[in-house]
C-alpha cells in the first residue's frame, strides 16, 4: 500500500476525508499524539485499524468528535457531570466515558456497553472529523510501541500500512488524553494525561483513581480504556524504573553502568552519571516531561540501546500521567532503591 502523505490545508484534509469516507485508514494530528483515524460508525473500517497496528481487539478504542453536539447520538446518557467536565475542558485532551448507543459497533468498544469519547483541540483534527465523520482513533503507532508526537514518529510505524498520514506537526501535550469514566457511581480516572486527576476534582468534586493506573490489571479483568494493558508505549530496549533519591539513583547508575545502556532522567542529574544521558526536562517540568517522553523513548531505540534506566517520576499533577507511561514501558520493572 502507498501512503500518501497530505499536509494540513483544507484541500489535503478533504482528501483524507473522502479515504475516511471510503473506508480508509488516515493518521491525524492532535494537540496529544497523532491518531490513527478510521469511520467510527464503519465496524468493517475500525477493523482495519487494530490489522495496521496488530493491536489486539479486546483494547477498546476513543471517538473522536468536532462538536459537543454530536455526542448525544453515540451515548444513551449524558449527564450534568459530564456536561461540567465538557464546558470546562473540551475542546481539550479529556476523555470521557458514558453508556454507548447503539450507533457504537463493538469493535469501537471492544464489546464493553460502554464508549470513550473526545473532543480534541487541534484544528486539523477537527476539521478532518467536521469533513467527514465522528472517528474511532488510537495512537498512530505499532502496537505496544512509544506513541508517535510528530510525523516523523507515524511514518516510521505506518508508512505503507494505512492510506494517508497528515502533517501537522509536533504533538504540544505529548502524552495521551486522559480517561474518565462516568458510567460507574462514582467517577473513576483511567488513564492520566494533560487534564490532571486534581483538575478533575476541582471540577466535579469526587473522583477515584483506578487501581491500574500505577499497576498491572488484574488477572482476567478487562481493560475499561487505552492504556491499561500489563506493558505499553515500550520501545525495544528494556526499560528499567529506579525509585530513590537523587544520591541513591546516582549511586546505583554508576555501580552497574555496562555498555550498551543509558539514562532516562533530568537535567538535574547530568553530570553526575557514567551513562550516556537523555533528559526530559527539569524534575518538576511535568509538561516538558510529557511532552518530551515518547521520544526519549523512541530515541533509545535509534541510538541501538539494549537497556533504559529511568529516574522515577513524581506521582502528581501531569507527572502522574509521565509516571503511567514509563511503568508501562518498564512492565512494572520497578527496582526501589
Amino acid at each position: 500500500m502507498k501512503t500518501l502523505q497530505l499536509s494540513s490545508g483544507k484541500d489535503d484534509i478533504r482528501k483524507a476525508a473522502r479515504i475516511i469516507k471510503n473506508g480508509g485508514l488516515v493518521a491525524m494530528p492532535t494537540e496529544t499524539v497523532y491518531g490513527l483515524a478510521a469511520d467510527a460508525l464503519n465496524g468493517e473500517a475500525v477493523r482495519k485499524i487494530f490489522k495496521a497496528k496488530g493491536r489486539p481487539m479486546d483494547n477498546p478504542l476513543i471517538v473522536h468528535i468536532s462538536d459537543i453536539s454530536q455526542v448525544y447520538a453515540l451515548v444513551r446518557e449524558f449527564p450534568e457531570k459530564a456536561k461540567i467536565l465538557a464546558r470546562k475542558f473540551w475542546p481539550g485532551p479529556l476523555t470521557m466515558i458514558l453508556p454507548k448507543s447503539a450507533l457504537i459497533p463493538d469493535e469501537v468498544s471492544a464489546g464493553l456497553d460502554t464508549v470513550a469519547i473526545r473532543f480534541p483541540s487541534h484544528p486539523a483534527a477537527q476539521t478532518l472529523i467536521a469533513e467527514s465523520c465522528p472517528l474511532a482513533a488510537p495512537s498512530a503507532n505499532l502496537s505496544g510501541s512509544p506513541s508517535p508526537t510528530t510525523v516523523q514518529h507515524v511514518r516510521d510505524d505506518m508508512d505503507g500500512r494505512i492510506d494517508a498520514i497528515i502533517d501537522g506537526g509536533d504533538c504540544d501535550v505529548g502524552v495521551e488524553s486522559t480517561v474518565i469514566t462516568l458510567a460507574s457511581n462514582i467517577p473513576e480516572l483511567l488513564r492520566p494525561g494533560g487534564i490532571t486527576f486534581e483538575q478533575l476534582r476541582e471540577a466535579i468534586g469526587e473522583v477515584i483513581i483506578n487501581g491500574a493506573v500505577i499497576k498491572p490489571l488484574k488477572s482476567g479483568e478487562k481493560a475499561a480504556s487505552p492504556g491499561m494493558k500489563y506493558k505499553h508505549y515500550s520501545p525495544k530496549a528494556e526499560v528499567v524504573l529506579i525509585d530513590g533519591d537523587n544520591e541513591s539513583f546516582w549511586e546505583y547508575i554508576n555501580r552497574n553502568a555496562s555498555q550498551g545502556e543509558a539514562v532516562l532522567c533530568y537535567d538535574g542529574d547530568l553530570g553526575h552519571l557514567r551513562l550516556p544521558c537523555i533528559s526530559v526536562g527539569k524534575s518538576d517540568d511535568y509538561e516538558t516531561q510529557a511532552h518530551r517522553l515518547f521520544t526519549a523513548l523512541r530515541n533509545a531505540d535509534e541510538i541501538g540501546l539494549k537497556r533504559v534506566y529511568a529516574h522515577c517520576p513524581e506521582k502528581k499533577g501531569i507527572g502522574l500521567a509521565v509516571y503511567n507511561r514509563i511503568i508501562r514501558a518498564a512492565g512494572f520493572n520497578i527496582i526501589k532503591l
